[in-house]
């Protein structure tokens, strides 16, 4: 599957943002009800698992994907995305109650711009190597500015250093999964790099449960809502918007659309849910200014060196192989 034209990978992105504001509120609730909030990530990241399991029985083409795997001669490191989705889950559960959602959230993006130039700069993910222009790191800065303007008048809890560190690493662990799990999807596909997401995630959510006892505790309450349950659907959209996006303009500008994304399915979830704050002129401004952030970062970045993972033509009816990352070619 090529990549697909930037504005229609860029609408799915923004999309897989409202699906992760909603996944935040489903895992939260989940949590206060069974009071554990580890134990929403790991109904999360097990929901998820399963439904990746249902496609890769009914999709022939996924399974030909992870075949591909024995010979796509990726670095081992490539196949460790799922670590920074498991790493934001856990970081979330433990850092937000100190720090709130507002302050939680900027040093998120913080992280996340950071490590989008950077993984874009390094050629990470499957684009290439992308330069470190004044458009970028101006997109960078204007999306940071966004979320603090949609977090006014939100409580910010208390700074403390460590937790708001942790923060940051949060979201450059996100860029990472980004980069990552596109390098192997444009290797095997979108399907197969979405389960190679999951085996990975839903282990290292699993450890970290054990660790904390999480699972040897009886939960409060199982919830009764069908829908508190589906945060792993809401997972797998999430990956494989990701995945889309990074496949066809990096990891910075797909990160700044999906949290464009996010602040809009906040915007909407507290118009319509039931006790919600409302239409809230803050978020709607940051939601419209992080997209244009996006914009301005997309503005003459022109490709340097090679793609990090260029196609190989599709030979005798298999599914297609693409070589490992290209060195850049720059003298």
């Amino acid at each position: 599957m090529r990549p697909l034209p930037p504005t229609a990978a860029l609408a799915l992105v923004a999309l897989g943002g409202v699906a992760s504001a909603a996944q935040g509120v489903i895992n939260a609730e989940f949590g206060t009800r069974a009071g554990d909030p580890v134990l929403a990530a790991v109904v999360n990241n097990l929901g998820g698992s399963v439904l990746v399991l249902v496609a890769l029985l009914a999709l022939p083409s996924m399974r030909a994907g992870l075949r591909d795997l024995r010979t796509a001669r990726l670095p081992w490191w490539s196949y460790l995305g799922g670590l920074g989705g498991a790493a934001i889950v856990l970081v979330a559960a433990y850092v937000v109650p100190v720090l709130g959602v507002a302050a939680f959230t900027i040093a998120q993006v913080a992280g996340g711009s950071l490590g989008g130039l950077a993984a874009d700069r390094a050629g990470l993910a499957p684009v290439g190597r992308l330069p470190l222009t004044g458009p970028r790191i101006a997109g960078a800065l204007l999306g940071l500015a966004a979320v603090t303007l949609a977090q006014l008048g939100r409580p910010v809890g208390e700074l403390a250093v460590g937790p708001l560190l942790l923060a940051v690493t949060g979201g450059l662990a996100v860029a990472l999964q980004s980069a990552l799990n596109g390098r192997v999807s444009a290797v095997v596909g979108t399907g197969a790099g979405t389960a190679v997401n999951f085996v990975v995630s839903t282990a290292a959510v699993f450890a970290a449960a054990a660790v904390a006892g999480t699972l040897t505790r009886t939960p409060a309450s199982w919830p009764g809502d069908w829908y508190l349950w589906t945060g792993g659907l809401l997972g797998v959209t999430i990956v494989v918007t990701l995945l889309v996006g990074v496949r066809s303009v990096g990891v910075l500008r797909t990160g700044l659309v999906l949290v464009g994304g996010q602040l809009g399915g906040s915007l909407l979830l507290d118009a319509l849910l039931p006790g919600g704050a409302g239409l809230r002129p803050p978020v709607l401004a940051g939601a419209v200014l992080t997209l244009v952030a996006a914009v301005v970062a997309g503005r003459g970045g022109r490709w340097r060196g090679t793609r990090a993972v260029p196609p190989v033509p599709r030979t005798g009816g298999t599914t297609a192989v693409h070589r490992p990352a290209a060195t850049d070619r720059r003298p």
